[in-house]
């Protein structure tokens, strides 16, 4: 916990990322009103808050505990807060096997990512599923980077906290076939097709 950098929400509204994530997240849980979801790096707990008001039964943990706080003005019995690199849920959450895991622009902040596909895998039914969120990077997008010389921009050292993880729909497929999942369903969020902003893979353990 003492290297995580806190965010330092303020509030508990709709994160500007949702606005392109949002919709490809409801349509991959479009069978899910009566599956236990968790929200691994829920933030300010806004999809998690979203996802109980329409009925569905969501948790969220985060190592950021202003965003706990922020999240918990709404379910406060709904939100934890865990450091992912611990593989260790709550107590209060423990006992719990969840359906479904949610982990929205978060694997590519993790110096273990395969760790912590491993940890989701330990803590769904059989069957369940994973839904993974991360800024795409593929041929197209990156020689526009390279072209334009948005390199430094885009992969920037200087953000305290920031990504250590460039993820591409093969790589991030290969990482959860390799750890008890079997990719099912990938989505390009947010831009036009190849130059996406964020891509969601979903997957079933195996």
């Amino acid at each position: 916990m003492s290297d995580y950098k806190d965010y330092g929400y303020t509030d508990n509204l709709r994160p500007i990322h949702f606005d392109y994530l949002e919709p490809g997240l409801i349509t991959m849980l479009y069978a899910a009103q009566n599956k236990t979801i968790l929200d691994i790096g829920c933030g300010n707990g806004y999809f998690v808050n979203a996802l109980i008001a329409n009925g569905y039964k969501a948790y969220g943990i985060d190592a950021s505990d202003k965003g706990i706080e922020q999240a918990r003005k709404t379910n406060p019995d709904a939100f934890f807060v865990m450091d992912v690199s611990s593989n260790e849920l709550p107590p209060e959450i423990r006992s719990i096997k969840f359906d479904i895991v949610i982990s929205t622009e978060v694997i590519e902040h993790l110096y273990d990512p395969a760790a912590f596909i491993l940890f989701c895998r330990s803590i769904l039914n059989p069957g369940g599923e994973i839904i993974i969120s991360t800024p795409y990077h593929g041929y197209l997008k990156n020689l526009m980077l390279s072209l334009f010389n948005k390199w430094d921009e885009h992969i920037t050292p200087l953000w305290l906290g920031g990504h250590i993880k460039f993820w591409s729909r093969k790589t991030l497929s290969k990482i959860l076939n390799d750890n008890g999942f079997s990719v099912k369903e990938f989505k390009g969020c947010g831009r036009i097709p190849y130059l996406w902003m964020s891509m969601l893979i979903k997957a079933e353990a195996k």
